[in-house]
């Protein structure tokens, strides 16, 4: 995520970081908004207070870790966002009960086919001359 508005001089130092922080001096440049230099947090950069915090479909944004997270939310409003520590047969489980209540999961492409069908080890892969198993 590139951050918008930048420390005066941030890149000249490493020890500055990107963090904002306003810029005070007597003969500064971006204090006095010159042409050329980053651009200053001001009141009309804000955004819409009826959608601010919300995610691009309309729903607030909730983070989910378990079952009762996802039992909590109101389907009208809220969307599910799976956590990043879930693991695959959970992750799986909550998909599908959201299913079930009608909850939207946002980070749903992130899910991978259904843990619980096993796949074989070996293939078999079929050639013009012959037949021969690949192992993996």
């Amino acid at each position: 995520m590139n951050k918008k508005f930048k420390r005066q001089e941030y890149a000249r130092y490493k020890k500055l970081g990107i963090k904002w922080r306003k810029p005070r001096g007597k003969s500064s440049k971006m204090r006095r908004y010159e042409a050329g230099k980053p651009a200053m947090p001001s009141i009309g950069y804000g955004s819409n207070k009826l959608t601010k915090n919300l995610h691009p479909s309309g729903f607030k944004d909730v983070l989910i870790h378990n079952l009762n997270d996802l039992e909590k939310l109101n389907p009208s409003t809220e969307a599910a966002r799976i956590a990043a520590s879930v693991g695959n047969k959970k992750k799986f489980t909550i998909v599908e009960k959201a299913k079930e209540l009608g909850i939207k999961v946002l980070n749903k492409k992130v899910f991978p086919k259904n843990p619980k069908s096993k796949v074989s080890k070996s293939t078999t892969i079929e050639s013009e001359e012959d037949e021969y198993v690949v192992e993996d």
